[in-house]
């Protein structure tokens, strides 16, 4: 019985939420100061001795259709002993030697870097990568478009380098389709704020030079930019037509302990921000709360509803009925739960441009069910951990 009233009241809450949302996105209208003059541009790629693929990076920015100076390209190292130097030299880059190496987020990395940069050089817009990172010819070229619309803060399309690897590859690669692809392109159809998720973004010059160096550093710092941007009503954009090409994780140890630290940084975040959006007052509908709803979190929250329900009637049955019954109502139950997480995978598949071999691709759909289900427990992980910790994950070099 109680559990039925709470799914009840979790789809309620999640209509609510869903109609209050769309309704008031429809009144946002995003104010933007169209830019005419090319922006001086730098690039920050964090790169803790990662000579086994920057060289990848620098190729891929050499390449662009949109020309870039490589002196204005820093490549943030620990150590002048690394070989990463070396490799960054001979491209003509420029190496940041980090000063507290100690603090292990990319955050800090960040931080030291931009302080190091702003009393010498003045950018108008800084974009930032990992090492690991490819990018797409025409990258750069498509988001200076979105900059001369007058966007402060943008990011591509986050596609995988090594999505044909093997299915861990391919899932973990699905996680950004659902963020971006079935996330952000329903913000940016309503003016909202999108969720940043990884590098592969820039931000507005003015705005670092009014930090005055990087404020983000938990362990999840591009969705604290996300809370950030909503919270001051900084103007967001999901540019699907700048590809950029990230490498997953190639064993499910790492997708577990990147996900912990994922679900350990949201909590952390939100626990940050949340109270701040309460407090501000919605005018002129740029409430950042509003902003925030919308998206997936009205599915999130019908998907618990229904969960509830379905566990209330099970409850029922093993009150009317016996053991077997019960056993075999809940097989079924997981079957259900496993073909509509099958379908949401076709779906994301089907939207992707991922290139999935045939093999990759059935290998996909029949263990992502599983793999999203693995959310929970990492969840309960991170929880329940009292310190999660950034680790680095070994990069498989070039493919």
């Amino acid at each position: 019985m109680i559990l039925g009233v709470i799914g009840l009241i979790c789809l309620f809450y999640a209509a609510v939420l869903g109609i209050y949302a769309n309704l008031a996105l429809k009144k946002n209208q995003l104010k933007l100061n169209k830019r005419s003059r090319k922006p001086r541009i730098a690039m920050l790629v964090p790169a803790r001795f990662e000579s086994a693929v920057i060289e990848g990076l620098l190729r891929s920015i050499l390449r662009q259709t949109a020309a870039m100076n490589m002196k204005d390209v820093y490549v943030i190292v620990e150590s002048l002993d690394d070989p990463t130097v070396k490799i960054c030299q001979n491209y003509g880059c420029s190496v940041i030697l980090r000063d507290h190496p100690e603090l292990q987020r990319k955050g800090y990395a960040l931080d030291e870097a931009i302080k190091q940069i702003l009393p010498k050089h003045h950018y108008d817009l800084y974009f930032i990568f990992d090492a690991d990172n490819r990018l797409a010819p025409t990258y750069l070229e498509e988001m200076l478009k979105t900059y001369a619309i007058g966007y402060q803060l943008a990011t591509g399309y986050r596609n995988a380098k090594n999505n044909n690897y093997n299915v861990i590859t391919a899932v973990s690669a699905l996680t950004f389709t659902m963020i971006n692809t079935l996330g952000n392109k329903n913000r940016i159809r309503h003016g909202a704020n999108i969720i940043f998720s990884g590098t592969g973004c820039y931000i507005d010059g003015e705005l670092v030079e009014k930090w005055q160096g990087w404020p983000f550093h938990s362990l999840t710092e591009d969705y604290e930019m996300s809370l950030y941007a909503i919270l001051d009503n900084i103007s967001t954009f999901y540019n699907e037509k700048a590809v950029f090409y990230d490498e997953q994780p190639t064993q499910y140890a790492q997708t577990v302990a990147q996900r912990v630290r994922w679900i350990k940084g949201y909590f952390s975040s939100r626990k940050i921000y949340l109270p701040k959006m309460r407090k501000r007052p919605v005018e002129s509908n740029q409430g950042s709360l509003i902003k925030e709803y919308t998206g997936v979190k009205p599915v999130i929250w019908a998907l618990v509803g229904v969960v509830c329900l379905l566990f209330n009637d099970i409850l029922g049955l093993f009150l009317d009925h016996n053991l077997t019954f019960i056993i075999v109502s809940l097989i079924l139950l997981l079957v259900l739960i496993y073909i509509v997480l099958m379908i949401i995978t076709i779906v994301m598949i089907r939207k992707e441009t991922m290139h999935f071999t045939p093999k990759i691709k059935w290998q996909a759909i029949l263990y992502n069910p599983i793999y999203l289900l693995s959310y929970i427990p990492c969840a309960l992980k991170a929880l329940l951990t009292h310190n999660v910790e950034w680790k680095p994950i070994q990069h498989g070099g070039s493919r």
